[in-house]
């Protein structure tokens, strides 16, 4: 096989893994799309915005919530993408049996201590999140839970300490047009 084409078939192993481990699971938006549609949205955002391409970051983003959401172990990811990508999932990967606000308490101070490559995967999927809940918020989402996870997921990605600056420039657009979509209560269209 040509060294070219190598990266294109871990990739699109990658994805077609991710949707058959996610089928069942639709986001939680009114929309209820697929949820494999949130992870090509990360992997996207950081094939566009990361300085070189880096598959194993890409492939790590189709699977970054394989272990939180479906039970994939991280044995199975390292044996089926190699321990690189391994890592790097179960780098950005909450501990389920902790409450969820100390899950959430401990992306913040364990921020900085993340490797670079994990401090672009969070962000591009946090990224992807504000999205998701100013367009397509959880039907049970107040308009101040959405602002709650916002003002969060600003705290987390502001102590990264090494993110790429155009992610970090995206994150910041982001979160100014969400910032004045708060202002106005929520009634304007956020794009």
């Amino acid at each position: 096989m040509p060294d070219c084409l190598r990266p294109v078939r871990q990739i699109l192993a990658a994805a077609h893994f991710a949707a058959e481990r996610h089928a069942a699971q639709r986001r939680k938006g009114h929309t209820a799309e697929p949820y494999v549609n949130h992870l090509l949205e990360v992997a996207e955002l950081l094939a566009r915005l990361t300085d070189e391409l880096d598959t194993n970051l890409i492939v790590a983003a189709l699977l970054h919530d394989t272990i939180e959401d479906v039970g994939v172990t991280r044995d199975e990811i390292a044996q089926r993408f190699g321990e690189d990508v391994a890592s790097l999932v179960a780098e950005v990967t909450d501990d389920k049996s902790l409450p969820k606000e100390t899950r959430k308490a401990l992306q913040i101070e364990n921020a900085p201590h993340k490797s670079p490559r994990a401090q672009a995967l969070s962000a591009a999927d946090k990224i992807a999140n504000v999205r998701s809940i100013a367009t397509s918020p959880p039907a049970n989402w107040s308009f101040e839970r959405r602002v709650e996870y916002v003002r969060w997921a600003r705290q987390v990605v502001g102590r990264y300490s090494q993110l790429n600056g155009r992610l970090a420039a995206e994150f910041q657009q982001v979160s100014a047009e969400l910032q004045e979509w708060e202002k106005s209560g929520g009634t304007n269209d956020f794009f």
